[in-house]
């Protein structure tokens, strides 16, 4: 009897999806007639199968499954491997809150090519990371992080420190009131960030308080990761004013460590630069119109004197000075040629640094690094490393650092598909991963049909081939070194490919030999 029922309710089932009438729509361009497909299994990141073939063949991916802490012992939880895929897919897709993987549940085909059994829910991911412990996650994703970049800095490098200011809008830990000039008043999260300038590649993230944004909470981070890149230490270390202080160029200076740092504008500071524009020596102004002098400076809370170099750059015209009357009314002052006619308006900075770099080169160093804000900025607005906020900032800070970690093997990825020139996400994840995808299944065989939305899908081919051929390369290796680890032949591969296309970094020996 309960037989005979069930396959009456299968062939109302049946009937139902297939013979339902297609619904009319009066659309603005016509009438539709709308039918939907249950059955399908579809996606729309087509793309992924390539990106996930990428992963397949590094052995990243199953590299940071198998080293994650993360253990469960009911037999209901979800696996590791579909917790972590949910986190990438979520980090892939651009999303910044838990609540939008609710987005990606039904992508049954985005789980298949990521070896996944499900998407899991948000609160199933949001409880998975909280039982990670700070020093387990610390411990899983510091080398993880190391791993994505190490292998590619053999080269003279540049490591960028920065601290950026993540807004925080409930009840979180560590959301205090501290530094924040784009929302004042607003409490927040402070994200230190160590930073492969060259590549635009993250080697760390330091999640802290909103009050410790000073370099002071970021100086032991830097220690511990210049002790373990060993041998791959940076050529340089810079960063801005807020790091040219005793504390940093102590533990910089201790290792041996060349340092290209900007101070602060303090009183002494400026005196040193009202006694340096009388001088005579200044360089001949470079292709950006900056003109340089040296002095040594030792500052208040210094143990030594230090070499500074002063740079100034004139201000042609459009100045404009803000200010207020009587503490309320804001008034604004135009410099027109008739206010200052004869005068000079100068742009200065002053940097601090021990490297044996002549002075011509320091402007343009520390100038390079406006490539490094940059990529702050594309973590932060294209990637989710300032959201996917929960009450305790250990979780905070494992995502944070798992979304530098995928934002690396994405950049990676996109290097290989284009080595000549750097993909934001912005523009890479639609033209390299969208793609409205339709999985057919038959005879135990999986056929992906894609449909790519781009305007300039024409590209997609030769990118992909790029792809194809960094990766054929990686098998041929693995296959003649079994030992070896693929990651370390793929690096080393798109660092031969994109080394023309990076800005040169001259050492202070190649630069004597060429004097």
């Amino acid at each position: 009897m309960g037989e005979a029922k069930r396959r009456r309710e299968r062939a109302l089932v049946g009937r139902g999806e297939q013979g339902e009438e297609a619904q009319v729509v009066d659309t603005l361009g016509g009438r539709m007639h709308v039918r939907w497909d249950r059955g399908a299994a579809a996606t729309p990141h087509g793309q992924l199968a390539f990106f996930a073939e990428f992963l397949a063949t590094t052995g990243v991916f199953e590299r940071w499954v198998s080293a994650c802490p993360l253990a469960y012992q009911s037999g209901n939880a979800p696996d590791k491997r579909d917790v972590l895929g949910t986190l990438m897919l979520g980090l892939l897709a651009g999303h910044r809150r838990y609540a939008h993987i609710t987005a990606l549940r039904g992508d049954a085909v985005a789980a298949q090519a990521l070896g996944m059994n499900k998407v899991v829910s948000e609160d199933a991911l949001r409880r998975a990371l909280e039982r990670i412990d700070e020093g387990a996650s610390t411990a899983w994703m510091r080398p993880a992080l190391m791993h994505s970049v190490r292998e590619a800095l053999d080269k003279p490098w540049v490591l960028d420190i920065d601290a950026s200011i993540k807004p925080l809008y409930g009840h979180q830990e560590g959301a205090e009131l501290g530094y924040n000039p784009s929302k004042p008043g607003r409490p927040s999260h402070v994200l230190h960030t160590f930073w492969v300038g060259n590549l635009r590649l993250v080697l760390d993230v330091q999640v802290s308080a909103g009050k410790q944004h000073t370099s002071v909470h970021a100086k032991a981070a830097l220690g511990r990761l210049l002790d373990e890149l060993g041998d791959k230490r940076p050529a340089l270390v810079r960063g801005d004013s807020g790091y040219g202080n005793e504390g940093i160029l102590l533990e910089l200076e201790r290792r041996g460590q060349p340092y290209l740092l900007r101070l602060r504008q303090t009183a002494k500071v400026q005196r040193l630069v009202a006694q340096q524009f009388a001088r005579q020596d200044w360089s001949r102004a470079d292709n950006q119109g900056c003109q340089m002098v040296e002095d040594w400076l030792q500052l208040h809370g210094w143990s030594s004197k230090r070499r500074v170099v002063i740079v100034r750059q004139r201000i042609k015209g459009g100045i404009a000075r803000e200010r207020r009357v009587n503490g309320k009314q804001l008034k604004l002052d135009l410099a027109g040629p008739s206010v200052h006619e004869g005068d000079r308006l100068w742009e200065y900075a002053v940097m601090v640094t021990d490297a044996a770099y002549p002075i011509e080169a320091i402007g343009q160093l520390y100038r390079d690094r406006a490539d490094c804000e940059n990529g702050f900025d594309e973590l932060k607005n294209q990637w989710g490393l300032s959201g996917f906020t929960t009450r305790d900032i250990n979780r905070c800070q494992t995502t944070a650092r798992a979304c530098a970690l995928v934002y690396n093997w994405w950049s990676w990825y996109c290097r290989a598909a284009n080595p000549t020139a750097r993909m934001e996400a912005i523009t890479s994840r639609p033209l390299l991963l969208a793609a409205v995808g339709r999985a057919a299944h038959s005879g135990g065989q999986t056929t992906l049909y894609l449909t790519p939305m781009h305007g300039q899908a024409n590209l997609l081919r030769p990118l992909i081939a790029n792809i194809q051929a960094a990766l054929q390369h990686v098998r041929a290796a693995a296959e003649q070194f079994k030992s070896a680890d693929p990651w370390t032949f793929l690096l080393r591969y798109i660092s031969n490919m994109i080394a023309p296309a990076l800005p040169a970094f001259t050492t202070p020996a190649a630069l004597q030999a060429s004097g």
